[in-house]
């Protein structure tokens, strides 16, 4: 299949090989199209549903997943092209295409991902019947599942379903983002008159229903809810003979354009969600087996054009496939994992306070549990010397501890402040609620810049200590999220290092108070500080490399977009440096052009965690890995709007031990990892990195699931470190 994804048109062939020979340091051909090669990303997901090292409901995830990012993929980068093609914008992007044109190749390369998709649910289909799980078409149901289909649409479907014909008194309807709708073309059979009709599908209630198991012993069997509805559209247009019918879906522009001036945020964010729910239709996705005639009705309706128009040979949502994933499988899902708590945690009676101060702690999630952060909050919630906790929060979960323990600090009387970033795409709703509470509760609630979104994780405890202040900070790569830390490999660092704890509250001070933080000793922060020291160090290994010294870089982020840092990485690799990046998604660098990246590596892993971890390393004349090199973590991928229009942070790990971890431990294993990589050529297209001969199978995901993190190991793993990668990877 991924074969099949790679290959196009003559054409399209030719374009490629004029990109590979024309590539050079002044052309725009330096860079792959950021769209496109988000495309190339998404297709590596879907890959993974081909993995047969996977089982097979977790392969029935991935596609799931494929499904959903190229839905939030239309709703807003499509979306954002299609409003400047409309306006008339030409502009080209970084590599030199217009609004128009990366339209027009984002279509073609849908398409066949499309088609990619339709076709590995047809082929999961097949291969979860052998295990008795089955999605049937109502040809294939007993006499018994359909009386009982005919007793479960009435009591569960039927009272609401609206359905709706189309004529003056009764106007086609608003159809939200995601409606997913039964059209149909019906004919009165007492005087043969016509009309067009449809039933939007229930957001509330299960696309796939479960047939009962004692009409079908050992198997799961499925039907969907539109196929039950159009077996039932007599009950629904009584009277009507249905003459035609098909299905549609519509995905809508799901952009929040916000005024740089606003008296009220909150106010001005909650009148922007009720606009983003009416957004334009910027896809369009019909059944192949809906007539013609139907389709132009629809469209007409939806006032959709050809461009937005995406027909399927298959099922419609195949993100909602994940109704299924859910049943009681275990043999067909991963083994369950359950997160090492650290262990110098432990050791020190639960106290994180002292475990911090014994010394700088991280953990590495989702293999080391996200509890450790819940904790630390929360004991400083309930700590009568701790004065006050400050904390970010960009995404949380619904139900979240992070907050709870916010809201029982600020009722205890501390002074909590708490950093709200409003702008965080798909989740405004929920941190305007967590806004009021923390605000009824008496915290103080900030929401910063108007014209920045506040991407940093960082969380801030003073606490008093004899006569002293002492301040704990927690700084991480990922969001306080304790959901998606289970599934997402971030990175959390905890110290009581008083240089990072007067810089964090720099930080605070400047989103809160909006006067730039001055003299920050350790930390940078965008977009004042951060892209400079990436480019200052770049500059440095440039230097060394001159001189005749070691001089290395090694990445690792989800995305490399912005230019200036691309073209810096250029002129590294060609001053001699090995740029070794390990870039999840967007990837914008071509990789291994002779004379302009020779000395560049990329490679991306998918797998059973989402990799989003940032961390940047420069050798600093001593090469990689070394201890005197010099190792960051940070929230900021290498992408203009994380540098230049976020307020992000970028945290040097100084402790011999952390930076070990860091850099031996998790860059390594990143670099050794030969069964779920994926090497970015440069076309921008990637393949799946093979076993040389002889050459032992290394899975960085098992790899950390298996083996202690160096600086959380308390005194009963003092003696497990893991084995030093750094050889096994030269071994190769």
């Amino acid at each position: 299949m991924a074969n099949e994804v790679n290959e196009a048109t003559i054409e399209d062939q030719a374009m490629v090989q004029d990109e590979r020979t024309t590539a050079t340091s002044e052309s725009q051909d330096r860079f792959i199209n950021r769209e496109l090669s988000w495309l190339e990303f998404n297709r590596r997901v879907l890959e993974e549903a081909s993995n047969p090292n996977h089982p097979l409901l977790e392969q029935l995830r991935f596609l799931t997943i494929s499904a959903s990012n190229l839905d939030e993929f239309f709703m807003v980068r499509v979306a954002g092209l299609r409003r400047q093609s409309r306006a008339g914008i030409a502009t080209p992007s970084d590599d030199g295409l217009t609004p128009a044109e990366q339209l027009l190749r984002i279509r073609e390369r849908v398409a066949v991902l499309a088609a990619e998709q339709q076709s590995r649910w047809g082929e999961l289909r097949v291969e979860l019947a052998k295990e008795n799980i089955e999605v049937v078409e109502p040809a294939e149901l007993s006499d018994a599942e359909r009386d009982w289909i005919v007793d479960h649409f009435m009591l569960h479907v039927f009272p609401v379903l609206t359905p709706i014909a189309i004529d003056p008194a009764h106007p086609f309807p608003f159809i939200p983002n995601f409606g997913f709708s039964v059209s149909l073309e019906l004919m009165r059979e007492s005087d043969g008159r016509r009309l067009n009709a449809l039933v939007r599908m229930p957001a509330k209630i299960d696309r796939f229903v479960r047939l009962p198991e004692q009409l079908a012993p050992g198997k799961v069997r499925f039907v969907a809810l539109e196929a039950l509805i159009i077996m039932q559209s007599q009950r629904l247009f009584p009277g009507y003979a249905v003459k035609g019918q098909g299905f549609f879906r519509v995905v809508r522009d799901s952009e929040i354009e916000i005024e740089e001036e606003a008296e009220d945020l909150v106010l001005l964010f909650e009148t922007a969600l009720k606009r983003r729910r009416r957004g334009i239709v910027i896809r369009l996705e019909f059944d192949a087996n809906m007539p013609e005639e139907l389709r132009q009705f629809v469209a007409g309706q939806l006032d959709v054009v050809p461009e937005e128009i995406f027909i399927h040979g298959g099922m419609l949502a195949l993100n909602e496939l994940s109704d299924i994933i859910n049943i009681a499988r275990p043999d067909l899902k991963f083994t369950p994992y359950n997160p090492r708590f650290p262990e110098r945690v432990r050791d020190n009676g639960g106290d994180c306070f002292a475990a911090i101060k014994q010394k700088d702690l991280v953990v590495h999630h989702p293999y080391e549990s996200f509890d450790v952060v819940v904790q630390f909050l929360s004991q400083a919630a309930r700590d009568p010397n701790v004065v006050a906790i400050k904390q970010t929060l960009y995404r949380t979960s619904n139900d979240s501890p992070i907050v709870r323990a916010l809201i029982e600090a600020a009722e205890a009387g501390k002074s909590v402040t708490a950093l709200i970033e409003l702008k965080a795409r798909f989740d405004e709703e929920a941190n305007i609620r967590w806004a009021r509470d923390l605000e009824r509760a008496g915290a103080q609630v900030v929401f910063g810049f108007l014209e920045l979104k506040t991407h940093a994780k960082l969380s801030m405890v003073v606490r008093r200590e004899g006569a002293n202040l002492v301040t704990y900070c927690h700084v991480g790569t990922g969001n306080y999220h304790p959901f998606t830390a289970r599934i997402y490999t971030d990175v959390s660092y905890f110290t009581a290092d008083p240089a990072i704890g007067r810089d964090v509250s720099r930080i605070f001070n400047y989103v809160t108070g909006y006067a730039e933080p001055a003299g920050l000793e350790r930390m940078a922060v965008s977009p004042i500080s951060l892209k400079k020291r990436l480019l200052q160090h770049i500059e440095e290994e440039i230097g060394f490399a001159k001189a005749g010294k070691p001089a290395a870089i090694w990445a690792k982020c989800n995305s490399l977009v912005d230019p200036q840092i691309i073209d810096a990485f250029y002129q590294a690799s060609q001053a001699g440096v090995q740029v070794d990046l390990v870039v999840r998604g967007i990837c914008c660098l071509r990789p291994g052009v002779p004379g302009l990246s020779d000395n560049i590596r990329v490679k991306s892993i998918v797998g059973r965690f989402l990799e989003h971890a940032r961390v940047y390393c420069f050798g600093g004349g001593h090469g990689l890995p070394h201890p005197k090199a010099h190792v960051y973590i940070s929230s900021a991928d290498l992408m203009q709007r994380n540098l230049e229009r976020r307020v992000e942070v970028m945290t040097p790990i100084v402790n011999p031990t952390v930076h070990e971890q860091v850099l031996d431990q998790i860059m390594v294993a990143n670099f050794m990892d030969n069964q779920q990589s994926y090497r970015v050529l440069s076309d921008g297209s990637s393949e799946r990195v093979s076993l040389l001969a002889g050459e032992e199978p290394f899975n960085a995901h098992s790899y950390f699931m298996t083996n202690p993190s160096l600086s959380g190991r308390g005194k009963s793993l003092k003696n497990s470190s893991p084995k030093n990668l750094f050889k096994r990877l030269q071994s190769r």
